[in-house]
């Protein structure tokens, strides 16, 4: 007669079958424990070098901001805005829009302004550039800054540091003597509150002397 596996599985006893699973999981455990035991003893993986660059491809530049040099070490792709804020904490350049609409985020590059969302860090190795940190202080004030003061030319202030900025830019730009010229030249620079009446009057206080 035929030797049947079905068979013999139908007839394991229930102890015998007991004794198989049993030792089945001790193997595993057992197993399981081996590699938890490597892992715990295993070395962590190798780390970067302090201060190696962090990002692939970073190229050298050094930025002339507010009158000191900056030596770094930066991504190509990164923008003047994102440089200043993130890598060198110069968070009074806001940004706004990312996308040239808003003004936001006005600095000087070399006297003249520019938004820096739109310009890459790179494109300005050796620049003289200007923030508004580096316009006045709280307690040697701007006169545009202490004329945005004094006529309340902002109400959130998110706009403020490039409505100055660009304020500031325009003493040195052919504009003309009427407030619909300094509209104009203002045109950049949003302010969703809306304070464009103030903004105006402030410039003209300081064009006039």
């Amino acid at each position: 007669m035929r030797d049947d596996p079905r068979s013999r599985r139908r007839n394991l006893s229930r102890r015998e079958f007991l004794s198989r699973t049993g030792s089945s999981a001790a193997a595993a455990a057992i197993v399981g424990r081996a590699a938890v035991a490597a892992a715990a003893v295993a070395p962590d993986p190798p780390t970067a070098a302090p201060g190696a660059p962090s990002i692939p491809g970073a190229v050298p530049v050094t930025l002339r901001i507010n009158g000191k040099e900056h030596p770094l070490k930066v991504d190509p792709r990164t923008t003047l805005l994102d440089c200043l804020r993130e890598t060198l904490a110069l968070t009074g350049t806001k940004k706004g829009c990312d996308h040239g609409q808003c003004g936001a985020c006005t600095v000087h590059v070399n006297g003249q302004r520019v938004n820096s969302c739109l310009s890459l860090a790179l494109m300005h190795d050796g620049e003289e550039i200007t923030t508004i940190e580096g316009l006045g202080t709280p307690d040697a004030l701007h006169p545009m800054q202490a004329s945005f003061v004094a006529h309340d030319a902002y109400q959130c202030g998110y706009c403020t540091s490039g409505q100055i900025m660009s304020a500031v830019a325009l003493l040195k730009e052919p504009c003309g003597a009427d407030d619909a010229a300094v509209k104009e030249f203002m045109s950049g620079n949003i302010c969703r509150c809306g304070a464009y009446p103030n903004i105006v009057a402030a410039i003209q206080q300081v064009r006039r002397g």
